[in-house]
């Protein structure tokens, strides 16, 4: 499934690659795409949605 969420506090490329660990840490074969100008995160995954808003969130992200 294709999940998108606006993270209104990813401010730079390192920010984006926090949260794509943090994602990889629950799917590893998840396909991340984390734009911080935008703030869209576009992730592929076969994990709940919730598992991943909530890793996201464990992170230090806002998830909107």
């Amino acid at each position: 499934m294709t999940l998108e969420f606006t993270v209104p506090n990813m401010a730079c490329s390192a920010c984006a690659e926090t949260i794509t660990k943090a994602v990889m840490a629950i799917d590893p074969a998840a396909k991340i795409a984390a734009d911080p100008q935008t703030k869209q995160v576009k992730i592929e995954t076969g994990a709940e949605a919730t598992a991943v808003k909530n890793a996201i969130t464990d992170a230090g992200y806002t998830v909107a």
